[in-house]
């Protein structure tokens, strides 16, 4: 029997129509060209069906009421289908990737977001191939976690970034090797295709958090961090230098220190695409271990704030979400 593939299209350059205003999200008319493309209804393609999400929502405007929406549609047909393909603008596709990781618990089925960079009825789109690959992966190489597909590489949704904003490889996974690589052979990497006994899946609910993201630069002032946690902030990611450094400013470190002690939790991650956090190496990150900071170790910023979230989300103390954000809970970071 053929496989059934649930295919929730959100919004995004994918499905746009070109227009006098430049391409523009139209109802129905990516499930109209896909019903009329050959390709998608070859015999090696699994069944599948489309649901158009009304309205489209361009992805720089995802919310985290849009990560709940999108994890209850794929909870609600799960069911009765072997594998789930979510269509979403690139902007923010890995901060959604990452969410949905943290959302879905017990996952035994393959759910693969994509998009593309150019709509998928116009002339050179990358649409076509990512859309196909990504019905075909989750039918035929059914990894069962969160991935995100494009330029015929399955990353780990939540170790994934946009690193491009123009070009056909807009992501990347920078500390892990992809999934899978789809080129003339479809090639197993990091990924694994196993049969799991069936589990219940377990969702769990994500609502807006105050959490605050403060970029180190150059004679940044303690001033600038104290009116960030003057606001009802949570937490806060630090994105250092490095391996996990900051200026010892003992203004900024006393500011720091202040907001642990208030219960805001402080997480350390690197500006730097690859490689860990480690605040023992030298004194300026060791600075930062004595004010409560943790370390972020070697996840994105996306899976930090979308794991910041989660965690909050589901009413966790202060110490709770100190020692979970350390964890490796999705596979989000080596350690």
């Amino acid at each position: 029997m053929k496989k059934r593939i649930y295919v929730a299209y959100t919004g995004g350059t994918i499905g746009m129509k070109e227009s006098s205003q430049g391409y523009v999200p139209v109802k129905g008319h990516l499930t109209e060209f896909i019903k009329q493309t050959p390709e998608f209804q070859r015999d090696e393609m699994p069944d599948f069906v489309i649901h158009e999400y009304q309205p489209l929502i361009d992805s720089s405007n995802m919310a985290p009421s849009d990560w709940q929406r999108i994890a209850e549609d794929i909870q609600g047909n799960y069911d009765d289908y072997d594998g789930f393909v979510v269509l979403h603008g690139t902007d923010t596709m890995a901060y959604t990737s990452s969410a949905l990781s943290f959302m879905f618990e017990n996952l035994t089925k393959p759910v693969i977001v994509t998009g593309s960079q150019i709509p998928l009825s116009q002339l050179r789109s990358d649409g076509q191939v990512n859309l196909l690959n990504a019905l075909y992966i989750a039918a035929n190489y059914p990894i069962s976690e969160v991935g995100l597909f494009f330029n015929n590489k399955l990353f780990r949704g939540n170790r994934s970034i946009k690193a491009y904003a123009d070009g056909f490889n807009a992501f990347d996974s920078p500390n892990m090797p992809p999934l899978l690589e789809a080129g003339i052979n479809i090639r197993l990497i990091a990924g694994k295709v196993e049969h799991e006994p069936h589990q219940a899946l377990k969702l769990s609910a994500i609502t807006p958090q105050p959490v605050g993201v403060i970029h180190l630069y150059p004679g940044i002032s303690a001033e600038l961090v104290a009116n960030v946690i003057k606001q009802p902030v949570k937490a806060l990611i630090l994105r250092s230098y490095g391996v996990g450094n900051a200026p010892q400013d003992p203004e900024l470190l006393a500011c720091l220190k202040k907001a642990s002690e208030q219960g805001i939790v402080i997480v350390n991650i690197s500006q730097c695409t690859k490689g860990t956090v480690n605040m023992g190496g030298y004194a300026t990150g060791s600075a930062l271990s004595q004010c409560a900071v943790i370390s972020g170790y070697d996840m994105t910023l996306e899976a930090a704030l979308t794991k910041l979230h989660y965690l909050l989300s589901q009413g966790h103390d202060y110490h709770q979400v100190c020692h979970l954000m350390q964890q490796n809970l999705r596979g989000e970071l080596a350690h």
